[in-house]
């Protein structure tokens, strides 16, 4: 496997990743819809999807601009949620 195909796979397992959170986010943000509000446990779960599902699009950036500059994408990192969560879109 060339580099190359190594970096794609990474991005892949990445964006599988993500598709995998947005998914719970969803089923809680309807559970949360239905029952018209979440529990302790639930609303703590559905803060941290949302932070990772950040770090992970954060990440996911990192690797596609090193290698669109010629750099590693394997020297991409997961950023801090302190971060991450202040970014403004």
């Amino acid at each position: 496997m060339n580099a190359a195909s190594n970096a794609a796979g990474k991005n892949d397992a990445i964006l599988d990743n993500i598709n995998a959170l947005v998914a719970e986010e969803r089923t809680l943000r309807e559970r949360s819809t239905e029952h018209l509000g979440l529990g302790a446990d639930e609303q703590a779960r559905l803060h941290s999807v949302e932070v990772q599902l950040d770090q992970c699009w954060d990440l996911l950036r990192q690797r596609r601009a090193k290698s669109e500059f010629g750099e590693n994408p394997d020297e991409a990192a997961v950023r801090p949620p302190g971060e991450v969560e202040g970014y403004q879109g």
